[in-house]
């Protein structure tokens, strides 16, 4: 599927931004420009069933096979938050960027959320400015508004798709990197336990932690993944 596209930037470098579940390219509204103004052609997608992307099937090999369609192959950067990390390491060898980065990343379900998919995708998909509010106390007034114009353009099947996927019986970490990464990780993070970034870190993937930031890092503490950013900007 071709993926809508928006684009910051002129630069002779190129980033790509992929977003996570719920979300669409607006999520990047303090990245993109920021990217942009250290000289890169900034290319961010709306996953399917995101923003004002196709509707369809959903599974991670299609997210992946999605971004391979719709963006250029050998950018100097790529960087994937959460449901966006996990397609981007599908696609990572295909796409060979040369250097990828992993904003805590959706390669497992805890326990605790298995089984709980339908629910959780209708009771945010209604969520109210005062939920999203009290769920993300960190963020500025302009992510909430983002949030809940993205909220009314998601399809809640995404989710949905993803339950009966290897995420939920032992996920889908990458065993090697298939391009330079590093994995940028909440405090603490939901998504990747100790044991597994210490995994990764064998694996030959960077791990660095962003301390006291929520999920949604980049929204969270902007200054924070910033600076996590450093050496591979």
């Amino acid at each position: 599927m071709q993926l809508n596209t928006h684009t910051w930037g002129d630069g002779d470098r190129t980033a790509l931004l992929v977003h996570g579940l719920m979300s669409d390219h607006r999520t990047w509204r303090r990245v993109g420009p920021a990217l942009a103004g250290l000289g890169y052609r900034v290319i961010a997608v709306d996953l399917r069933g995101h923003g004002a992307s196709g509707r369809g099937a959903y599974a991670p090999e299609l997210f992946a096979d999605d971004l391979v369609e719709t963006l250029p192959a050998g950018a100097d950067l790529a960087l994937g938050h959460s449901l966006g990390g996990l397609s981007l390491s599908l696609a990572a060898a295909r796409l060979r960027p040369a250097r990828a980065v992993y904003s805590d990343p959706a390669w497992t379900v805890p326990e605790p959320l298995r089984g709980l998919g339908p629910e959780l995708s209708a009771q945010f998909k209604r969520a109210g400015r005062k939920q999203v509010e009290a769920l993300n106390p960190r963020w500025e007034a302009a992510d909430v508004d983002v949030e809940l114009a993205t909220l009314a353009l998601w399809d809640e099947s995404t989710a949905l798709g993803l339950g009966g996927t290897a995420l939920a019986g032992g996920g889908l970490m990458p065993d090697t990197p298939a391009v330079p990464s590093m994995v940028q990780l909440a405090d603490p993070s939901f998504l990747v336990s100790p044991e597994q970034a210490a995994a990764l870190a064998s694996r030959g993937f960077e791990v660095r932690t962003v301390p006291g930031a929520g999920h949604t890092i980049h929204r969270d503490d902007f200054d924070g993944f910033m600076a996590s950013l450093s050496g591979w900007l």
